[in-house]
């Protein structure tokens, strides 16, 4: 009898972590980067490619990055949304266009309309990789001092924006 109890413990073990893990949104992911300065990067803009943009150009004020791509089902039905809070002027929206074709993401912009300030290219996922990202879209809160704040993966809704988001950036603007 002794020698069912071990792995029947076991075996109940593995199901209550299965059961806790189905109850997780995977889209709320952990990130390790929440509370620590953002990844340095320095790359060209989308549409000036001699011209470049960094994260320190951003420092003293809170901004959004997200991370798009012409290729991507899920930010076609996240634009509207960006185009709302870019409309809104509640927080400065950056694009991060990852691992797309320079021409295809500037005629995504063109077609869909432009909620950026500016979009950075990102043709070979560098920078993606150093700020974790699983795949598009993203969406990162940056303070003023250059630490990430908050992390989405996938499309932001009216919901998140309202509800997660803005509040969040009232809170660092005041900060």
């Amino acid at each position: 009898m002794n020698r069912f109890v071990l792995p029947l413990a076991i075996f109940a073990g593995l199901i209550a972590l299965l059961g806790v893990g189905l109850r997780l949104n995977p889209r709320e992911v952990p990130s390790p980067l929440i509370g620590k300065s953002a990844p340095h990067f320095e790359l060209p803009q989308l549409r000036e490619s001699a011209k470049t943009f960094t994260e320190r150009d951003m420092l003293g004020k809170v901004w959004v990055l997200n991370v798009w791509a012409s290729w991507c089902v899920s930010c076609r039905e996240e634009h509207p949304v960006l185009l709302d809070l870019a409309k809104s002027g509640s927080v400065p929206l950056y694009g991060l266009n990852y691992k797309d074709k320079r021409e295809d993401g500037l005629a995504w912009l063109k077609g869909m309309g432009d909620p950026y300030q500016l979009s950075i290219y990102d043709f070979e996922g560098k920078v993606g990789i150093d700020y974790g990202v699983y795949g598009v879209p993203e969406t990162y809160v940056i303070d003023k001092l250059g630490v990430i704040r908050y992390k989405r993966i996938g499309p932001l809704t009216p919901e998140i924006v309202k509800e997660k988001l803005l509040p969040l950036v009232q809170e660092l603007g005041r900060a």
